[in-house]
């Protein structure tokens, strides 16, 4: 197998905003497998707050690359455990060749990977659009720009139930709240109720990602919905969140790819938790790949692309919240120029 990488920055449309900070770009990097002639991708977005850049994730790959390459392809199960344990804690860069293996996978096969799966595309949910932490005036003109069916609304400010109020009474949408984990204990006891009253749907990381004791009190007490996401890494973390969440948001990158991911989901599901499938604005690459998986869920987060004020790919389109695949063997997608390595 022969691996190659292509690092790109894309813009935001509009600086997102999170309680975690604010950015206008999105790094990233993408992994090519070739074998056989033939060639798959997969892609690694870099998270500043998960201490990881692309620079890092590269000077990792070419330490391992020929042990990367020297694998024999035929199954990408097998090659997901063959890299965890050859780059152990880079989940994203793992993510990446993971994806990478598994769009080979579809191309050998000849199948898109939601037919590999048995699943059906028609039967995914719809997905959010983020609305980033801003002014309230501002939070108000983007919802206007982007009519959509539902809203996941960035928070953890002082003004959280103020702005809240503004836009639901500016849109009827589905709204969704997503904290980051910016709220105490005391706040969300006292913001969940309100919340309940102005229909939000789930509140999504009220807490920080270590208050297992306050997520106690809150899953006893809240009428909403409580999905994890810092608190829900990986494997290990779906059964810690029983108890604590009403259900988990399972990231790709976050978890170490597609492979882990499917178990995850199977494990959620046995114990009775609610699914979501959440994006770190990939591009249209890593999107194909939640976009395959997101018939298995019952709330998708899928709105990267939207996001970004530019793309490096095609073989994925939203249309109202409906996500639709190019139905191409493997992920579907394609480079809308030729990449090139640096």
């Amino acid at each position: 197998m022969k691996c190659t990488y292509y690092p790109y920055n894309l813009s935001f449309k509009h600086p997102f905003t999170i309680s975690k900070g604010t950015k206008t770009h999105q790094p990233l990097l993408i992994v090519e497998l070739e074998f056989a002639g033939i060639r798959g991708y997969g892609e690694a977005p870099a998270i500043a707050y998960y201490d990881s850049t692309v620079e890092k994730m590269i000077a990792y790959l070419e330490s391992r690359k020929a042990l990367v390459e020297k694998f024999a392809f035929n199954d990408p199960e097998r090659y997901w455990h063959y890299l965890h344990h050859l780059l152990p804690g880079s989940n994203f860069l793992v993510c990446a060749l993971d994806m990478a293996g598994w769009d080979l996978y579809g191309k050998l096969r000849n199948k898109p990977l939601y037919k590999l799966w048995n699943l059906e595309i028609s039967a995914a949910p719809l997905t959010d659009y983020t609305i980033g932490i801003d002014t309230t005036e501002r939070m108000v003109a983007k919802v206007e720009e982007m009519p959509w069916p539902i809203y996941k609304i960035k928070v953890g400010t002082l003004n959280d139930l103020n702005i809240l109020k503004t836009l639901r009474d500016c849109t009827n949408a589905v709204i969704r709240v997503d904290a980051n984990g910016g709220w105490t204990t005391q706040e969300a006891l006292e913001l969940l109720p309100q919340l309940a009253s102005l229909g939000v749907e789930l509140v999504e990381q009220p807490l920080g990602r270590d208050n297992w004791d306050g997520m106690k009190l809150l899953y006893k007490e809240s009428p909403i919905p409580l999905i994890a996401d810092e608190s829900c890494v990986s494997e290990a973390d779906v059964e810690k969140c029983v108890g604590h969440f009403h259900g988990v948001n399972i990231k790709l990158t976050k978890c170490s790819g597609i492979t882990p991911a499917l178990r995850m989901i199977k494990q959620a599901r046995s114990l009775n938790m609610k699914l979501m499938l959440g994006c770190m604005n990939e591009s249209t690459i890593g999107s194909a790949a939640i976009a395959h998986l997101a018939p298995l869920v019952d709330y998708l987060d899928m709105d990267g692309t939207l996001l970004l004020s530019e793309d490096i790919a095609t073989g994925i389109s939203i249309d109202n919240g409906r996500v639709l695949v190019s139905g191409e063997p493997g992920l579907g997608i394609h480079f809308r120029q030729t990449p090139y390595a640096r």
